[in-house]
């Protein structure tokens, strides 16, 4: 069985998708522990119906940010994770942390990476009049939304969308491809050679991945 820790910040819509997906499939995943920089996250709420042990890492309670790091990766080693997941987790992470979890810790981003790092990847989408944007999964590296990627889903950006709207076409797609990904690289569908992500093809279990995904509107 492996092992997930899942870093929250707020409505933990990902962590539900990923649950979900967990039953669903019947993936031989578990998730260990859902652990919050913000007391009020209304995901923690989604955790604990589910009976996941939560926690709460404050980080308005330490004095910087190396400081909340190794409280948190501290806190982490103790679920003994085989991946951290960030799940809508809206803290930098100092470059420390992430080489101390190498290999072990996942994000998804919402845009087309290397395209529209940063915050507001919708309005940057829109801006720079693209016809296609989407999510991309990759393994976390001290640089801001970088890292070996593991999968992304493109969706259309049609001519009258507004941010709004984009944004919930992209989340759905989120929804589909981080729970696959994440099972694909546990099961060793997905592996490291060199600095980039392979697809052998077969894993462990069962996950039916495909590393990249259409939204029905391009299919």
């Amino acid at each position: 069985m492996k092992r997930l820790a899942v870093l929250i910040s707020g409505r933990g819509s990902n962590l539900d998708a990923l649950l979900g997906a967990i039953q669903r499939h019947g993936w031989p995943i578990s998730v260990a522990a859902v652990i919050s920089n913000r007391p009020n996250a209304p995901g923690l709420e989604i955790a604990r119906a589910k009976g996941i042990a939560t926690e709460v890492l404050d980080h308005t309670q330490f004095p910087d940010r190396k400081a909340f790091d190794a409280a948190l990766a501290q806190k982490l080693e103790t679920h003994s994770p085989d991946l951290v997941v960030l799940a809508g987790f809206m803290r930098l992470l100092t470059a420390e942390f992430c080489v101390r979890f190498r290999n072990r810790l996942v994000n998804i981003h919402p845009s087309l990476l290397p395209a529209f790092k940063g915050l507001e990847t919708h309005q940057q989408a829109l801006d720079a009049g693209v016809r296609v944007h989407g999510c991309t999964v990759h393994l976390v590296t001290a640089e801001l939304d970088h890292g070996p990627i593991l999968a992304q889903a493109v969706v259309p950006v049609h001519p009258d969308d507004t941010v709004e709207a984009l944004a919930a076409r992209v989340l759905k797609m989120e929804h589909e491809i981080y729970p696959m990904a994440i099972a694909a690289w546990l099961s060793g569908q997905l592996m490291m050679r060199g600095d980039r992500i392979i697809n052998r093809g077969e894993g462990a279990f069962p996950t039916q991945f495909m590393p990249c995904r259409l939204h029905p509107d391009l299919a």
